[in-house]
């Protein structure tokens, strides 16, 4: 018991101030990212923040990552645009419910460990991605072209910027309160003080007046509306869990603390159960927000749930205070989590980092910014990575020979692996044209992993053996053995396979 206490203690109260400043502050920024999502997937502003408020809340208790911030994303906006425009709200929720489902089972089933095979390459060039589309979306706000932008926005995003770098800088106080949060309540005071027109909260649409209430979607229940909703929640499903997983990797990076990837994915299922059953739509785990979070002191889950909940108080009964928060101090926090983002290092080592992990780095910024989905910019690192990795291993192949005494019989010996990669190395290594009564093939030193090696070998034997050549394998290891026994299609009683 004092075991779980502790816990309890580390995983929610170890770090409380820090943690309930930062939610405040991630639960302001959560606002306008909430409503714009909504627009993006074409449905009523309180869908998303309705949305973020229950994930966020939920994935407090049952994620597997402490510290990250879980809501209505743009990533998961873009997916459902089609079904909204298609089929209405009542599919969306479905479509989101079906999504919980569906991580669910994957968390069960501990695909969460799918994550070990996304290299660093993918990881740097995700969160550079990440940055650059998270400052590429603050230009509407700032430019001349948007209704409402004027010399004031500029000035009060700069103010902005300068209190959230200076601010820390003071004595004491500096270190007590998170300067995002001083950037957005004191250039709310501002604003609000001095009546200036600009672009604020109000401007992105209209809040919730009320808590959300339990519903269940009301469509009908046969298999033409899972044909429907299927692909669409399957596609939510991954994008989600893959931009959950990046950013639990993240933040595990920034925190020097490990996650549950498996935990984090049964998580955002069960959160997304209960957000579809609340009238939100679909969400998954934050960068941005997550970023915000972290900079500004947040460890635990409470921060998390302190999130959650004020978003919920701000948006129902203090609406015509948020309302007031003017989008340039936003837009400055915003810039900062940009910033601190970017891995400035990763250009810095541009010039030392091997060719091969440049290109992932760059592909995976270039396919996630052109495609404005990170889920895109990761499936093309992680193949490119596959590729490289492939061809890599595939180069790590030797075979030598000598003859014997009488020049009857030649011996080869392999040494590295075997794989589909490297099996036309392999077989250009052996003269089949030999005149020999014997060849003998020592792969004691070499592994055989897949049914390309397997049929390579194949080749290989019934080309010696048409020439009349006795041939015979030896030192195949337990793993590459079992494997040449189940796909083998040569007579192994004729090659004599030894080990």
């Amino acid at each position: 018991m004092t075991s779980f206490f502790d816990d309890v203690r580390d995983e929610w109260f170890s770090n409380v101030r820090g943690d309930v400043l930062s939610g405040l502050v991630v639960a302001l920024a959560l606002i306008p990212e909430a409503i714009a999502f909504s627009i993006i997937a074409g449905v009523d502003p309180k869908v998303g923040l309705y949305a973020s408020f229950c994930i966020a809340v939920v994935i407090s208790f049952v994620g597997g990552r402490p510290a990250m911030i879980s809501a209505a994303t743009g990533a998961m906006a873009l997916v459902m645009v089609d079904l909204v425009a298609d089929h209405g709200l009542q599919y969306l929720l479905a479509a989101t419910l079906l999504c919980g489902i569906i991580q669910v089972i994957m968390g069960i089933l501990k695909l969460g460990n799918l994550m070990r095979f996304v290299s660093r390459s993918v990881v740097i060039g995700f969160v550079n991605a990440l940055a650059i589309l998270i400052f590429l979306a603050q230009l509407p706000e700032l430019s001349p072209f948007t209704e409402g932008v004027t010399t004031i926005t500029y000035a009060m995003a700069a103010a902005g910027l300068a209190i959230i770098y200076l601010f820390p800088y003071l004595p004491k106080i500096g270190r007590l309160i998170p300067s995002p949060l001083v950037c957005i309540v004191g250039l709310t005071a501002v604003a609000m003080a001095l009546h200036l027109e600009v672009r604020n909260v109000g401007s992105m649409g209209d809040l919730p007046d009320a808590l959300p209430m339990f519903l269940l979607p009301n469509i009908p229940l046969n298999l033409q509306t899972l044909i429907i909703i299927a692909p669409y929640s399957l596609a939510l499903a991954v994008v989600g869990l893959l931009e959950s997983m990046m950013t639990a990797t993240i933040v595990d990076e920034l925190t020097d603390t490990p996650s549950n990837k498996n935990r984090e994915c049964r998580g955002q299922g069960i959160a997304n159960i209960v957000t579809s059953f609340f009238g939100g739509m679909a969400g998954c785990a934050m960068i941005g927000q997550s970023m915000i979070n972290v900079k500004s002191g947040g460890r635990t889950r409470l921060s998390t749930l302190i999130a959650g909940v004020v978003l919920l108080i701000l948006v129902v009964f203090l609406s015509d205070w948020v309302r007031q928060i003017p989008m340039a101090a936003l837009v400055a926090v915003m810039i900062m989590v940009s910033i601190g983002t970017f891995n400035w290092q990763s250009i810095r080592e541009f010039k030392t980092h091997p060719t091969s992990f440049n290109i992932v780095m760059l592909a995976t910024v270039a396919t996630t910014i052109f495609t404005h989905n990170l889920a895109y910019g990761v499936l093309v690192g992680v193949l490119l990575s596959a590729l490289f990795f492939a061809n890599k291993i595939g180069q790590f192949l030797t075979v030598t020979s000598h003859y014997s005494d009488d020049g009857n019989t030649r011996y080869y010996y392999v040494q590295g692996q075997v794989f589909f990669a490297s099996t036309t190395p392999f077989l250009a290594s052996f003269d089949t044209k030999e005149a020999l009564d014997r060849v003998e093939i020592d792969v004691s030193l070499a592994h055989f992993w897949d049914v390309s090696a397997v049929d390579t070998l194949d080749k290989l034997v019934i080309r010696l053996q048409r020439e009349g050549i006795d041939v015979k394998v030896v030192g195949l290891n337990h793993a590459s053995r079992t494997l040449i026994d189940k796909f083998s299609i040569h007579d192994k009683r004729d090659i004599g396979l030894l080990d």
